[in-house]
């Protein structure tokens, strides 16, 4: 029975429901809402202390996110620390990008050259841009969580098109210009894109190829050069950022303010050693934050106090570029200045020239290059003055290697910084794959410091980057500050997989659930399948790998096992083939042929197993051994296993992934030689110990077939 006060307060609501029903809508509203909340409040003091609410009334909380996830839409919980760098309150890319306006608006933000002219945009124009290229991809039919596909090189426009993506909702999603249409279509399909921004007519054609197979595509825009044919949903660049001009903002700023630092913005597209590309899936704050933490830790200045110039010619599909030319350029108001298509064939030290960069990052190729070319104008030099050079070289590398340590003065090589366009650039970095301590000392030796930074797409980019005061030759250096490392089941020695720690550690594998967890532990550690050690002062060595991976000089990331299977299916003589290119400029491959085997033994024999022999006669060779082949001595043998390799070669997925030169060796491998396992596994160390004479001999000329355009890994 309720208590008399109880009856009064329910009639009162009834009143109060009556008199709201007589006012306007938006009065209605917050008459009702104060007049339920005036009575629950009045009820709830007269009921009974022990009263209890019905178990069929609980309201459970809702479940926290976990620290990864493989659905496209969903959230994550961030690595917020409780002090230091990884305490920062997280942003969204918008938040991050109008910040900048504010304190940057009228600095420079990009440039690039239309034949002899200057162009630049200031970071206000950049953001409206932006925001009109998001309005376009709306009009067009950008749904939330979908895929615009980029395929092209660096540009204003690869720019825009990518954060345009982002603020309307959609991924952002890079794809290398030198992939196959095969592999295109595939991570078109995978991340369900709506549009796909292409740079010329080549790249479109690639789209076309496969561009009915694809349901979720409504357009199709091409940022340079006039369109060869007019086609339905095929827009230029100026056709497509005139769609969304004149727009209302409403239903833009509705979805930029429905964002959260902890849902996906980017895409990141990487092969594993099975060959099948993973969509990494990178957060706003994986962005926003390591760029904060990247920036800080080396030590870049705001614009206004002194702006930070980058040069933008690296592979905009691969976070490593993303993270430099994009997002930390950004934090800190830089100006990013884009290099021409041509610029890794000659023509990037013209561009370096003009703009003087403050900061350059290259992977080992690139200064592998600079390092040719100079050995080569060194060549051509008078005796005494290949002695001076010589003489002042060693001073150089002596000096800064007593720096490592005591931090001496540095001697200045100022005409060859200014040669090579960086007389302003005291941030050389260098990454994606191992460089050789040859190129790491050569630049020391001309006071050109080369910090090594070490990371990959999983976390953002970098984890450990090396700084002037922070420098041990052949080290990738500390963490970033908010990072942590750990070394997983050390050996005796301290070599153990290096597992990373961080907000910049990635959401997960984009519908890959069982990869996202091989990725990350338990306790939410990435995993990286490197292995590496720390020295006393912390300073980080990568010693191996556990992946079966390649990465070339390039930096691009080659999984052997399929191209050395489809080696051995279009050549069937084939027993055996070993891919090559780590730290190296182009891939090469050993091979063996069928052979017999002593059955007691299991050694291999010279003479060729049946079908080998077969397979010759069907070729018009006469070869019954081993030896009548090895080392280039059939020619007709040697024509078939070219035509096969030539095959295996137009498939590839890149340019970098064709094999450029290959040897047959005199014996197969085997368990009794060392190249096998007990389960016939190849042990790569151990062949390429065996076999570095013939290996050496592939890298003493250049390659005869094209070098890749393309320097970086999808990863």
């Amino acid at each position: 029975s309720p208590q008399p006060e109880v009856m009064v307060y329910c009639c009162l609501f009834v009143i109060y429901t009556v008199c709201a029903s007589c006012l306007p809508d938006a009065s209605t509203w917050t008459f009702s809402f104060r007049a339920v909340a005036h009575f629950s409040e009045l009820l709830m003091s007269h009921l009974p202390v022990n009263v209890q609410r019905p178990n069929s009334l609980s309201v459970p909380s809702a479940a926290e996110p976990g620290l990864w996830t493989s659905q496209g839409d969903a959230e994550v919980k961030l690595r917020i620390e409780d002090s230091g760098l990884a305490a920062e309150p997280p942003l969204t890319v918008n938040q991050m990008f109008t910040r900048a306006v504010e304190r940057f608006g009228n600095y420079t933000a990009l440039g690039w050259k239309e034949g002899d002219q200057q162009k630049t945009l200031t970071y206000k124009e950049y953001y409206q841009a932006c925001r009109t290229a998001a309005k376009s991809f709306l009009k067009l039919g950008l749904q939330r969580y979908h895929g615009v596909g980029i395929l092209g090189f660096n540009s204003a426009e690869w720019f825009i098109a990518d954060i345009g993506a982002i603020l309307a909702g959609g991924f952002a999603v890079g794809i290398y210009t030198t992939n196959s249409p095969e592999t295109c279509q595939y991570v078109v399909e995978n991340c369900k894109a709506n549009i796909i921004v292409v740079e010329n007519h080549k790249q479109l054609q690639k789209i076309l190829q496969f561009e009915d197979k694809l349901p979720h595509l409504k357009a199709i825009v091409q940022y340079k050069d006039a369109l060869k044919e007019k086609r339905p949903n095929l827009y230029t660049w100026a056709e497509f950022m005139e769609l969304g001009r004149d727009e209302p903002d409403a239903p833009l700023d509705a979805i930029i303010s429905s964002q959260k630092p902890n849902q996906c913005c980017t895409l990141i597209y990487t092969s594993g050693t099975t060959g099948l590309s993973k969509g990494v899936m990178l957060s706003h704050d994986n962005l926003t934050w390591t760029a904060l933490s990247t920036g800080h830790h080396v030590r870049l200045t705001d614009a206004d106090q002194a702006q930070e110039v980058v040069v933008s010619y690296l592979p905009l599909s691969h976070i490593a570029a993303q993270m430099v030319d994009i997002w930390v350029t950004m934090r800190v108001g830089g100006a990013t200045y884009f290099a021409q298509p041509d610029a890794l064939k000659g023509t990037l030290v013209n561009t370096l020239k003009e703009v003087r960069p403050t900061a350059f990052m290259g992977v080992p190729r690139v200064w592998e290059k600079m390092q040719e070319s100079m050995k080569s104008v060194g060549a051509k030099s008078s005796t005494v003055r290949r002695k001076v050079a010589a003489w002042a070289k060693d001073v150089g590398l002596h000096t800064n290697l007593t720096k490592m340590n005591h931090f001496h003065a540095l001697l200045v090589f100022k005409k060859v910084r200014k040669a090579l366009g960086l007389d302003r650039c005291y941030r050389c970095y260098t990454g994606a794959a191992p460089i050789t301590k040859d190129t790491l000392e050569f630049f020391l030796s001309l006071d050109i410091p080369l910090y090594e930074l070490y990371g990959m797409s999983e976390s953002t980019g970098p984890h450990t980057i090396s700084l002037p005061d922070a420098f041990r030759l052949t080290s990738c250096g500390v963490e970033l500050p908010g990072c942590k490392t750990k070394l997983h089941k050390p050996d005796k020695e301290g070599n153990g997989e290096i597992c990373f720690w961080g907000r910049h550690v990635f959401m997960g594998y984009l519908n890959m659930p069982e990869n996202t967890e091989q990725a990350l532990d338990a306790e939410g550690w990435l995993h990286s399948g490197d292995l590496g050690k720390h020295d006393q002062n912390g300073f980080l060595f990568i010693t191996g790998r556990i992946k079966e991976l390649i990465i070339t000089a390039g930096g691009e990331n080659v999984p052997p096992v399929p191209i050395e299977d489809k080696v051995k299916e279009a050549v069937p003589l084939i027993s055996n083939a070993m891919l090559i290119g780590d730290k190296r400029k182009f891939l090469s491959m050993l091979l063996t042929v069928k052979c017999q085997v002593n059955p007691d033994s299991g050694e291999p024999q010279d003479e060729l197993s049946a079908d080998a022999v077969e397979f010759c006669r069907k070729l018009g060779s006469n070869a019954t051994r081993v030896s009548d082949i090895a080392g280039g001595r059939d020619r007709a043998i040697n024509a078939a296993i070219q035509e096969g390799i030539n095959r295996v070669n137009e498939n590839a997925t890149s340019n970098a992934q064709r094999i450029q030169k290959w040897i047959v060796l005199d014996r197969d491998f085997s368990i009794g030689g060392g190249e096998l396992g007990p389960t016939m596994k190849l042990k790569r160390p151990v062949v390429v110990k065996m076999y570095k004479e013939q290996i050496e001999n592939f890298y003493k000329e250049l390659p005869t077939p094209t070098t890749p355009d393309n320097p970086l890994p999808p990863k």
